[in-house]
């Protein structure tokens, strides 16, 4: 039975601020996210870094998601990108995207892909396939991105993976594409699935749900009791990915960064629902409750 994350865990694993730190200290997350379709995941992605205490957030995106973000997250940074199919981010930005300096990339969030159409699956590959290989950092593969390495893992490619280390979050559904295996197979086993790909792929493996399992390629494996089934709702990985990308750019290993940022998120979820019960709670309700939790231990 693998080890549960612990508050004990996640606050050994995060430091207090130095008093002479700046924003370089906290590193730099370009998030590649949103689309026509999906805006706010974009949105709540970028929010869910700069709450999470990373230095610098630029979101590239289309223009009716930059809009958007200037609007409600002044202080994040913004990369306008040529549309593609849909409204999604069209594979020609990749030149414009390998020259924003970061040190994580966020690869996912709401590019949209075959619930779209053929065309838009086939851009968020090909955003997929040329921008991770070449990334000097490290990386966060979430929601479509996810998808598109599902295809090329099909395809009989390898899984695309950064100079530095990679987390991937998929959920259950995304985990079967990704493998080939039905989700009953994967919840049946759910430690030793994710122990199994962290391996095979080298990266640190979130397998998201009910008890949301971490685990990394050099076999150490946590799970994690925090949140609730407010959390069941469009949104909550996107926050969670922004999280996630943020303790990464803060310089904690990938293995601590998920399992820390996976904790937090469902510890944030709970003191939502308190206020505002499972079915009303939204998933931008976690950020200020977030935010308390680090001053409660002074982060």
């Amino acid at each position: 039975m693998a080890a549960e994350i612990t508050e004990e865990f996640v606050w050994q694993n995060i430091p207090r601020r130095p008093r002479d730190s700046h924003k370089g200290t906290f590193g730099s997350v370009l998030a590649v996210a949103g689309s026509a379709f999906y805006r706010g995941a974009a949105l709540l992605a970028a929010e869910g870094a700069l709450r999470t205490g990373a230095g610098i957030v630029t979101l590239a995106s289309v223009e009716p998601v930059v809009s958007a973000a200037a609007a409600r997250l002044p202080e994040c940074c913004l990369c306008p990108c040529r549309a593609g199919a849909e409204g999604g981010i069209s594979p020609e930005n990749v030149p414009l995207l390998r020259r924003q300096k970061a040190t994580v990339l966020l690869l996912g969030p709401g590019l949209g892909g075959t619930a779209q159409s053929a065309a838009r699956a086939a851009e968020t590959q090909a955003l997929v396939q040329q921008l991770l290989p070449g990334f000097a950092g490290s990386a966060v593969l979430d929601a479509d991105g996810l998808n598109a390495a599902a295809r090329l893992l099909a395809e009989g490619g390898a899984f695309p993976h950064p100079a530095g280390e990679l987390i991937v979050t998929p959920h259950p559904g995304e985990m079967a594409r990704l493998t080939g295996l039905s989700a009953a197979q994967i919840n049946a086993d759910r430690e030793g699935t994710a122990l199994r790909y962290a391996q095979a792929w080298n990266a640190v493996v979130v397998l998201k749900g009910a008890r949301t399992v971490v685990a990394a390629p050099d076999g150490r494996v946590r799970v994690n009791h925090t949140g609730n089934p407010g959390l069941s709702r469009g949104g909550s990985g996107d926050v969670l990915a922004g999280m996630t990308a943020a303790l990464l750019a803060c310089r904690l290993p990938a293995y601590e960064a998920a399992a820390c940022a996976v904790y937090l998120h469902g510890a944030a979820a709970d003191r939502a629902a308190v206020v505002h019960g499972e079915y009303g709670m939204l998933p931008h309700d976690i950020l200020p409750e977030l935010g308390r939790m680090f001053a409660e231990h002074q982060r």
